[in-house]
């Protein structure tokens, strides 16, 4: 058995805010090109992702709130982009994509539970970490992490979900979706005062908020992530670990301030799949966040994936 599925799909690129945006088709073009170059494909079994239903979506996301992004996508099939807030915007494949970024989490979590793979990473895009219950921010439109998380607690009965976010930005959406429903712990590090300034403060012992000072390096953001998220997640036990898996906290990436390298995230890596070897049956969902650098987060993520593949 390979150990790390895989699961993509290649409309997930057909979503495109414009040449200029950060949040590129090139970004997962970018990370096939880095893992046939290591040779890590070949270590990989790949899926096609499938697109999530409405019951899988408004578990997360209340009815109205998916038909009115329903309802700009159609919209937007003619061609033009449409803004829902300042900076993301909806376009002709853009449905299509946020319908199979949503989807892939829960099939990940699906083949895991089952046992056909043992770790998972979904390379799809738009990321969701940033969405909130009813609001679309920050190139997000459907909390891609918290619809999987929600899948397993839902339809495989799960008790306790742990979703651990090394992104450089506060995943503000999934917090505030689970601000209230301690089934999940959140653990959330971050570049703090910065982007989105929204839920880095909200209280909760199953809310690990983790704020890191612009300028800080690797060591700095070891130190604090096994402070912080260790004894919690130990006393958690969660069955089953998601991962907010953003790259843009890299020295390389124009969107954050923070100083890793691909080291930092074999380290995260490594720390995460021992708690899930110690509580989850090593039992590992990763959903691809940010990572704005297109070489940068391709080594990234193999450095994330070649992890993975490791007993």
């Amino acid at each position: 058995m390979k150990h790390v599925g895989y699961f993509t799909h290649s409309d997930c690129m057909i979503h495109d805010m414009g040449h200029m945006h950060p949040e590129s088709p090139m970004r997962l073009r970018t990370i096939d090109i880095h893992l046939q170059k290591q040779g890590l494909s070949l270590d990989i079994t790949r899926f096609d992702a499938k697109p999530a239903n409405p019951e899988l979506i408004e578990r997360a996301h209340p009815r109205q709130y998916l038909q009115e992004i329903e309802k700009i996508g159609a919209d937007a099939i003619t061609g033009d982009l449409i803004p829902v807030d300042s900076d993301t915007a909806m376009g002709p494949g853009s449905m299509r994509a946020a319908l199979l970024a949503a989807g892939a989490g829960c099939q990940a979590v699906n083949h895991v539970i089952a046992g056909d793979i043992r770790r998972a990473f979904c390379a799809t895009r738009p990321p969701g970490h940033h969405a909130e219950k009813s609001l679309a921010m920050g190139f997000c439109l459907f909390n891609n992490v918290a619809i999987a998380a929600l899948h397993a607690i839902e339809h495989h009965r799960l008790k306790r979900v742990a979703i651990i976010d090394f992104d450089v930005h506060n995943g503000n959406g999934t917090v505030d979706i689970f601000k209230d429903d301690e089934r999940v712990m959140v653990c959330s590090s971050f570049q703090h005062p910065f982007y989105p300034n929204r839920h880095f403060n909200t209280p909760g012992d199953h809310l690990v908020l983790t704020p890191i000072n612009a300028g800080s390096d690797g060591p700095v953001f070891r130190k604090k992530v096994e402070k912080d998220f260790l004894p919690a997640l130990d006393r958690f036990k969660p069955e089953l670990i998601l991962i907010s898996a953003g790259f843009d906290a890299h020295k390389e990436d124009p969107l954050g301030d923070l100083n890793l390298i691909e080291d930092d995230y074999r380290w995260i890596t490594t720390l995460i799949k021992d708690i899930a070897d110690r509580h989850s049956q090593s039992r590992i969902v990763s959903i691809l966040e940010g990572g704005y650098h297109l070489d940068a987060l391709g080594r990234s993520v193999c450095a994330h994936i070649e992890t993975m593949l490791h007993d």
